[in-house]
């Protein structure tokens, strides 16, 4: 095999998004798909195996998650190169991917040609974030990520019920703890987040949180 060509591994759960980006970029005479996965487990197996140039990620899979995945990707082989391609453009995420080392996070939607063109850019080094992507990113993490890292475990969890529409009574039957020790997390809760009501804190979490979201690192 040529030098000059972009190996690719495909990872996504959806059959029809890997044919669709297969015909895609079969169109490119430098571009070589070496791979489909259909989770994150199967991924990392063919990455070790395969060593693409490229592995073209999709944000959300089954099994080891895409923020894993990656944080793995670049200690086990930093010359591969990550692109995210999603539908999911939430700043939650954006941030946690940017921080895992990812080179561009695109929308599924894009034209074939501009991601043929993206993959040829982010082989030769370039990170192809926007101005506003990476604006937004930073203002997740400084403003609702940091509120989201200033919460305790217990408190987390808590929020959590609550987006669920669990009551007090709900909440301490599900995390096996008393009503009264469910209260005074949630005083915590509305003084961390700056808010006045457990709605508010409910909008909050349901505007900022994803509930995969992972562990911010401290």
């Amino acid at each position: 095999m040529s030098p000059n060509i972009i190996t690719i591994l495909i990872a996504d759960d959806h059959p029809i998004a890997r044919a669709g980006i297969r015909a895609v970029l079969e169109k490119a005479p430098d571009m070589q798909i070496v791979g489909e996965a259909e989770d994150g487990d199967s991924a990392r197996e063919m990455v070790a195996e395969l060593h693409p140039k490229v592995l073209l990620l999709d944000l959300k899979m089954p099994g080891l998650s895409s923020t894993k995945l990656e944080k793995w990707v670049r200690i086990q082989f930093p010359d591969i190169t990550t692109l995210i391609l999603t539908a999911h453009d939430r700043d939650a995420y954006l941030s946690q991917m940017i921080e895992a080392g990812v080179s561009a996070y695109m929308d599924k939607n894009m034209q074939g040609e501009q991601l043929i063109v993206a993959i040829r850019r982010a082989v030769s080094g370039e990170f192809l974030f926007s101005s506003d992507q990476i604006k937004r990113a930073r203002l997740w993490r400084q403003q609702e990520g940091s509120k989201w890292q200033n919460l305790t475990q217990r408190e987390r969890e808590i929020l959590k019920c609550l987006a669920n529409g669990l009551d007090n009574a709900g909440i301490a039957s599900s995390l096996n703890i008393s009503q009264k020790t469910v209260a005074f997390h949630i005083t915590n809760i509305l003084e961390k987040l700056r808010v006045v009501s457990r709605q508010e804190a409910t909008a909050w979490f349901n505007k900022n949180i994803p509930d995969d979201l992972e562990k911010l690192p401290g």
